[in-house]
C-alpha cells in the first residue's frame, strides 16, 4: 500500500506562495469558511508535523480552496504551482542544483524526461512514488500517492498545482508551452494520478 505524504518544505512554500498570491486576508477567510485552523495561514506551523501529517493538511486545504473559490480554484492553483517550481528549485540541496545545471547543459531535446525525473525527486516525501515514463513520443508523469487527492472524490481530475510545477518545469528545461493532461486522478476512483505530456505540443 502507498503511504501517502507530502514534504513539509513544499507545504511551507505552497502556502508562502499561496498567501503572496490571494493575499493573507483572503487566506484567513478561507480557512475560516472551512473551519481549519488559523495558524495553517503561516508556513512555519508546518515545520512541526511529519510528512503524513502534512499531506493531509495539504489536501485538506486545496478542498478548502474549491470550496471557496469554485470554478475559479483551477486557475489559481495552476499559477501557484508555476510559481512554486523557481522556489522549490532555489531551496533545493546542493545535489539537486548540481542535476538541474547538469540537465539545463543538455540539448534542448534531451531535456524534458530528465527535468520531470528532478520534479519527481523534489515531490518524492517516500522515493518511488512520483515516476516518470516514455510513452511514444510523449512523456507520462505519475504520482501514485498524489497528496492533492487525499480522501477527495471529483468528477473531473484536480491536482491542478501540480499539473501548474509540471507546465513550468518543463519550461524552465527547454523553454518551450507543452500540452498537460491529467488523464488519470485519484479523486475520480484511478489507482494513481496520471499527467500526459505531449512534447512540443
Amino acid at each position: 500500500m502507498i503511504e501517502v505524504a507530502f514534504p513539509q518544505r513544499v507545504m511551507r512554500r505552497f502556502v508562502q506562495t499561496l498567501s503572496e498570491d490571494i493575499g493573507h486576508e483572503t487566506l484567513s477567510a478561507v480557512l475560516l469558511k472551512a473551519d481549519l485552523p488559523e495558524e495553517w495561514a503561516s508556513p512555519a506551523h508546518f515545520g512541526a508535523l511529519d510528512d503524513v501529517h502534512t499531506a493531509q493538511a495539504y489536501s485538506r486545504l486545496l478542498a478548502a480552496l474549491r470550496a471557496y473559490y469554485g470554478r475559479g480554484t483551477r486557475g489559481i492553483l495552476l499559477r501557484i504551482g508555476s510559481k512554486l517550481w523557481n522556489y522549490l528549485l532555489d531551496d533545493s540541496v546542493f545535489g539537486i542544483k548540481i542535476r538541474a545545471a547538469f540537465i539545463r547543459g543538455l540539448p534542448k531535446s534531451m531535456r524534458p524526461k530528465p527535468a520531470l525525473e528532478l520534479l519527481a525527486r523534489i515531490l518524492s516525501a517516500v522515493p518511488g512514488n512520483i515516476t516518470v515514463h516514455t510513452q511514444d513520443l510523449d512523456l507520462l508523469f505519475v504520482d501514485q500517492a498524489s497528496p492533492a487527492a487525499m480522501d477527495q472524490s471529483d468528477n473531473t481530475p484536480l491536482c491542478f498545482v501540480t499539473q501548474g510545477l509540471i507546465r513550468e518545469c518543463l519550461y524552465w528545461a527547454d523553454g518551450q508551452e507543452h500540452d498537460i493532461e491529467e488523464r488519470a486522478c485519484r479523486a475520480l476512483g484511478a489507482r494513481q494520478c496520471e499527467f500526459k505530456i505531449t512534447i512540443g505540443g
